[in-house]
């Protein structure tokens, strides 16, 4: 059969009541806490992973992919009319979103930010499923040497990128490696870093550490930071259609926000965050009107929310493909795949066709609900935002709780997710990066099980290693990837001090 045919199969199986049941919760979820700072998808999806496991793994999937787009588009309104990104990447939205909302412009902002949205997620969603197939079959060919070259430019990538500094990235992704340690040996079977407890046996479970990371760890950071007075609101109208002149404006900078935000977020470490700064210069640069950056131009709302997007179908093409996760919330569904028995790969299109078609169609649904929703929801979305923070963290962390006891079936499950969750929290408290240390977790594993592989095959020789031209190159852009951005903060440095 094509991609076509199976395409063709993956709505029919996405346009069934249940499957379309659990799309609309996903993304009515994902906007809400999109709205809300400091509650992304990924702590949403590690929340919801022990709720999950009761319901197919179909509906799973496509109730997290629901949370991933929704989250892009509801950090939109409160970067916008609040000056308050829900998440990172609608940083750069509240640049020019704000002043446009303070300027009476607020409801042209949310429909640009919406629009472009909805035109980058749908060109998205038929690049994924025109691309994954191609750079599946093509993974087939990949060897042990070059999956770990891989896994080590994803390691290098989100240590340099995420993060104050290079080196407390790396000391985040060390953290995350020896917890990925922790249990038995898969070669001599014998405990490692378990300290005789025999609850630690089977290592660390991944969604009590992903739960523990995002939930714990983001909730007592921010109540460490307790905000009493509630947000104050900018009023929206009600003209929610854009005027000439905006279309005009807007439909080059999500165009070119798309097609910056896709390839992008293929890449490890690129992500919806690097897109979206990316995407604001490149409009200023373009712009007729650069005068009007940083007063309310409209087109830095529309490229870098277009390049949002984008980036998050594009995420899905490595984590679909070849197990890769390249931000957070794809790690967290990569442990998901584990938690169904499902390993995404080169074989998953053969062996799970269905979930992954039913998945991307999903996604095209999925797009056109956020558009219909988000534009006449965004009062009340922001509304919520006057929920007092102490009731709602509660909620969470009680929610995070019942998770992993339900994970874990013992009490020690609770002591563990403590103990990350004071972990996580420190590491926020003194500026180290949580992304990295979760992608360790999960990625520490296949990469020390993919060079055991190389070194048996070799017979312990280490230039296996570095023997195919495709590990030589991933190498060399891990290289790159911890040398260049030491080399331009030393040179930003040099430049300030003469």
């Amino acid at each position: 059969m094509s991609s076509i045919d199976y395409l063709m199969q993956g709505f029919a199986s996405a346009l069934t009541p249940e499957s379309l049941m659990f799309a609309l919760l996903g993304v009515l979820l994902g906007t809400l806490v999109g709205v809300l700072p400091g509650i992304g998808p990924a702590m949403t999806v590690a929340l919801l992973l022990p709720i999950t496991f009761s319901v197919p793994a179909t509906s799973a999937f496509i109730l997290f992919a629901g949370v991933f787009y929704g989250g892009m588009y509801g950090g939109s309104t409160t970067s916008i009319l609040l000056n308050t990104p829900g998440e990172s990447a609608s940083i750069i939205t509240a640049l020019e979103g704000n002043k446009m909302a303070k300027l009476g412009r607020g409801a042209q902002a949310l429909a640009t930010a919406a629009i472009g949205s909805f035109v980058a997620g749908t060109i998205g969603t038929v690049l994924l499923a025109l691309l994954a197939p191609v750079m599946a079959d093509w993974a087939v060919t990949l060897t042990s040497a070059d999956y770990f070259a891989l896994v080590v430019l994803a390691f290098c990538t989100v240590s340099a990128m995420l993060g104050a500094s290079p080196l407390r990235g790396v000391a985040s992704l060390t953290v995350g490696l020896a917890l990925g340690l922790i249990g038995l040996d898969s070669v001599s079977g014998q405990p490692r870093f378990t300290f005789g407890l025999f609850e630690l046996a089977n290592g660390v479970d991944v969604v009590i550490a992903a739960v523990g990371m995002f939930a714990i760890g983001e909730t007592l950071y921010v109540a460490s930071r307790m905000r009493h007075a509630p947000p104050k609101l900018v009023p929206v109208n009600r003209t929610w259609w854009l005027p000439k002149e905006d279309l005009k404006r807007s439909w080059k900078p999500w165009l070119r926000g798309t097609f910056i935000g896709f390839p992008l977020g293929v890449m490890p470490a690129g992500g919806p965050v690097v897109t979206t700064f990316l995407s604001y210069a490149v409009e200023k640069k373009l712009s007729k009107r650069p005068e009007e950056f940083g007063k309310g131009a409209i087109e830095g709302v529309a490229g870098p929310e277009a390049a949002n997007n984008a980036a998050v179908a594009g995420v899905l093409v490595p984590l679909l493909t070849l197990g890769l996760p390249t931000s957070a919330t794809a790690a967290i569904m990569l442990s998901a795949f584990g938690s169904y028995g499902i390993q995404p790969g080169p074989l998953l299109f053969e062996t799970q066709p269905e979930l992954v078609w039913t998945l991307i169609a999903s996604l095209c649904i999925g797009n056109v609900m956020l558009l219909v929703l988000n534009l006449p929801l965004a009062g009340i979305w922001v509304k919520i935002l006057q929920i007092p923070r102490p009731y709602l963290y509660a909620g969470i962390l009680v929610c995070a709780s019942l998770g992993a006891y339900a994970s874990s079936q013992s009490w020690q499950g609770l002591l563990v997710l403590l103990g990350i969750g004071a972990l996580s929290y420190a590491m926020r408290r003194y500026g180290w990066p949580v992304v990295p240390a979760v992608v360790g977790l999960i990625l520490g594993p296949i990469a020390e099980d993919n060079l055991r592989k190389t070194l048996l095959v070799s017979q312990g020789d280490p230039a296996a290693l570095v023997a195919t031209p495709f590990a030589q190159l991933m190498f060399a852009l891990a290289l790159l990837a911890i040398t260049v951005p030491l080399f331009m903060k030393t040179r930003a440095r040099r430049r300030v001090a003469g």
